[in-house]
Formats: C-alpha cells, structure tokens, sequence
C-alpha cells in the first residue's frame, strides 16, 4: 500500500517566484483590442491563455476588470446623465466582460468562477470573501465583478480593495505601456519610466496610474502594484518572473 505521502498530489508552486496569489486588474479597453468598442473574442482568448500560463506555474490569481470598452459611467454623468446610474451601468459591462473572460478560460480548461458584488444568482455566485479565498486555493481562477457593488468607486480601487481583501501578495496591472513614465509616453518622447516608485511620489507627483483612493488603499494595505504591458503576449508570466519591463509601485523605492 503506497504512503499517504506518496499519494498526496505534488504541489505545482514554483517557490523561485516570489509570489503565491496576485491580481489581475486590467481595464476594459484591453478587450476591445483595435476595435472601438466591445470585446474582440481573439483579444479575450489571448488574455485568458496568459492567464493559463501563470496558473500552471502554481500562482493563485483572481481578476478586476474594467467596463470602458461597454460603458464608463464617468463618460454617461459628463453627458448628463445621473452618475449613480451610470455607474450602475456601467457595473453591468463589468458583468459582461466576466462572463466573457470566463468562457474563455473556460475553453482552455481553467477552472473559473465570477463573483458579482451585486447579485446575479442566475448567472454568477455572489462576492463571499471566504469562498473566492478557498477557489484560489483550489486552483480556480476567481473574476470579480460589478466593481465594489457602489457607485462613485472605480475598478481601481475595487482592486486595491479585493487584492487587500484576498490577501494578494500584489496587484498587477495591465495596461498598454510597460510601466509609469514621468509624462505620458504616446505624447512626449522625452518621457522616462520608473523601475521603482513609491505610492507617495505617485501620489505627490500626480502620475496616472491608478486614481487616488486605490493608491492609498494599497499603500495602507502594504500591496505593492505592478505597471506593465497586457497587450504584449505572454507578458504576464513573464513579468512575474521578474524578466519583463515594468514599474513596481511599492513603500520603498
């Protein structure tokens, strides 16, 4: 008869990387790829295979995603518009962007869960800490979704908040640069990044990485942020063993 030891499962976590569970925040515009709204299934298909890769490297991940390739409710209340609805709005293309990425993941035979701050039996579980905590420790692949449930309140800082929340050991942040420049890239090709900032220059020096409220909340929560580019294939896994560009937003610089 073979040891309880030998038939205990081995464990897949990669100890050289210096992390166990992180997450993902990326805004909505990301799957749209070049189109001008909505979801690009290729884009989403593409994400989702990153995210496989970092997965099967034994990391823990969950997700935030943004709604600004569907709605931003922002945009809807600078139109007009009441902004407690239009956040509600937009907390609903949030929900459409989970299931997308969902079902994509899916495909490739991740096993994922969405969790909706708002509840949405019919479609997804509610957000129970407890529970998202033990999927991850499962090897599921958690997506939050409609925001923190309020309006007034970004996908950033539903981020900061849930990664705080999971106990996430960073929050990584995909967007279409590879880090934090001193100016915006795309507009003055002077414009140098940072390898490593703290929260209170981010804060100081007004640099738009994420807005106000989920930088404190990081900071006060000691989870250090991870800048980098979402759009290159492959980069995820890649940064989080330390050999892509990005920009590490941290206490200490």
């Amino acid at each position: 008869m073979p040891s309880a030891a030998a038939k205990k499962k081995p464990s897949t976590v990669t100890r050289a990387l210096p992390y166990k569970r992180v997450l993902l925040k990326m805004s909505g515009e990301v799957l749209m790829g070049t189109k001008e709204f909505g979801i690009d299934p290729a884009v989403v298909a593409r994400v989702a295979k990153d995210i496989k890769e970092v997965i099967t490297k034994g990391i823990e991940v969950c997700v935030v995603v943004g709604a600004g390739n569907i709605f931003r409710g922002v945009s809807g209340a600078s139109q007009g518009m009441d902004r407690t609805t239009a956040d509600y709005m937009g907390m609903l293309g949030i929900c459409i962007n989970a299931l997308a990425l969902q079902n994509a993941l899916e495909q490739l035979d991740v096993p994922t869960r969405v969790q909706s701050a708002i509840r949405m039996d019919a479609i997804c579980e509610p957000y129970i800490r407890r529970k998202a905590m033990r999927h991850m420790e499962k090897g599921r692949v958690v997506i939050f979704a409609a925001g923190t449930g309020n309006p007034y309140f970004t996908t950033d800082t539903t981020g900061a908040l849930r990664a705080s929340e999971m106990d996430c050991d960073a929050i990584f942040k995909g967007t279409k640069v590879d880090g934090v420049y001193t100016a915006d890239p795309f507009k003055d090709k002077k414009a140098t990044r940072f390898e490593r900032i703290s929260y209170m220059d981010v804060l100081t020096k007004d640099l738009k990485v994420m807005d106000a409220t989920a930088i404190s909340l990081a900071r006060e929560n000691n989870v250090p942020i991870v800048i980098f580019n979402i759009r290159e294939t492959g980069n995820f896994a890649k940064v989080l063993k330390g050999q892509g560009k990005c920009t590490v937003v941290s206490n200490s610089k």
